[in-house]
């Protein structure tokens, strides 16, 4: 027998959902391409990509295939990507020393990138936790129990004018350390370097999700640093007011696009910095996130496109202007058809 049954509405909401095109029409989140930022893995050598176990999909590159990379990932419209290096353990000391060689690989990298893609924006890690033996993020004091702040912020600014030189777009001090953004500011003007932008990590929090990547870079397992404590630096996961201190700072220091770190699970974090500043606004969709899709997607417990997509799409609505995420390329080919 029909349902005779009606309602007398005025607002139906569900008007505006009833075709795929009326719901592109009023969609008010759009992720993009240029939204993302693929973060990259290089190493020496001149063999194939190394698979990383902990990240599905997501290899170890050399500078050729680096470069092979940046190629594909800017034909499909990503414009920038973020370079990590992982060193050999011969070339790891306490005091990451490496970090301030003029050969260092990550700066072959970022040259052969930008010749070979000048289109490409390229951003750089600024912290010392690839080159360490100890896989913290900076030098340790001298009982071994903290990184030294200070002396550490020295050895960044340096580090940052070298990358500069080397023609990068942006620098990314992920340290945590106080001060580094005003001394890296001042580094790279001294030397001549007023248009090197600083992409500062804000909010970068002491977060459990971080498993992966430092795997893929070699900080994973360091002698006499048990579980890699960094809770001395990076921010309590418990703890949003602390965020606003530290833009605060950045900004007065003269960060150009501040960061929140990790995204997925900071997303009122990100929304907080959006409603402070004017600056734009940078989250890190980090490994174990990124890692934790994949293993229920293989477990068949979720749909792997349709959870990538949405994850980026609730960073995006909370407040960042880009992501750096492990399905930069991926997302942009999907986004592309």
């Amino acid at each position: 027998m029909p349902n005779s049954f009606k309602l007398n509405l005025v607002q139906r909401p569900r008007r505006l959902r009833r075709t795929p095109e009326i719901r592109a029409l009023v969609e008010d989140t759009v992720l993009l391409p240029q939204n993302l930022i693929a973060p990259l893995f290089v190493v020496e050598g001149k063999g194939r990509p190394e698979p990383i176990a902990s990240m599905p999909g997501v290899f170890r590159l050399t500078i050729a295939d680096l470069v092979r990379e940046c190629r594909a990932l800017r034909k499909l419209g990503v414009l920038a990507v973020a370079l990590f290096p992982k060193l050999g353990a011969r070339l790891k000391d306490e005091e990451g020393t490496a970090a301030l060689r003029e050969d260092a690989l990550i700066l072959r990298a970022v040259r052969a990138v930008k010749e070979a893609v000048p289109g490409m924006v390229v951003m750089t890690d600024i912290a010392l936790d690839p080159y360490t033996t100890h896989g913290h993020d900076g030098v340790l004091t001298a009982d071994g129990r903290d990184v030294d702040n200070d002396r550490t912020v020295g050895i960044l600014a340096q580090m940052a004018v070298l990358h500069a030189a080397a023609g990068v777009d942006f620098v990314a001090p992920s340290d945590m350390m106080d001060g580094r953004v005003g001394a890296i500011r001042r580094a790279l003007d001294a030397a001549g370097r007023e248009s090197t932008s600083i992409m500062a990590y804000t909010a970068k929090y002491a977060s459990a999700y971080y498993g992966p990547f430092r795997d893929a870079v070699g900080s994973a397992k360091a002698p006499g640093t048990p579980g890699l404590d960094k809770r001395t630096y990076q921010l309590n996961p418990s703890n949003r007011r602390e965020s606003l201190l530290e833009l605060r700072l950045d900004e007065a220091e003269g960060a150009d696009v501040v960061m929140v770190k990790p995204a997925g699970i900071y997303l009122d974090v990100i929304r907080q910095l959006r409603q402070a500043t004017r600056k734009p606004i940078a989250a890190y969709q980090v490994s174990g996130e990124y890692s934790q899709i994949h293993a229920a997607a293989r477990l068949g417990w979720l749909d792997l496109a349709a959870c990538r997509r949405e994850s980026l799409v609730a960073i995006k609505r909370a407040g960042a202007d880009m992501i750096l995420t492990y399905f930069a390329r991926e997302m942009a080919a999907e986004l592309g058809r």
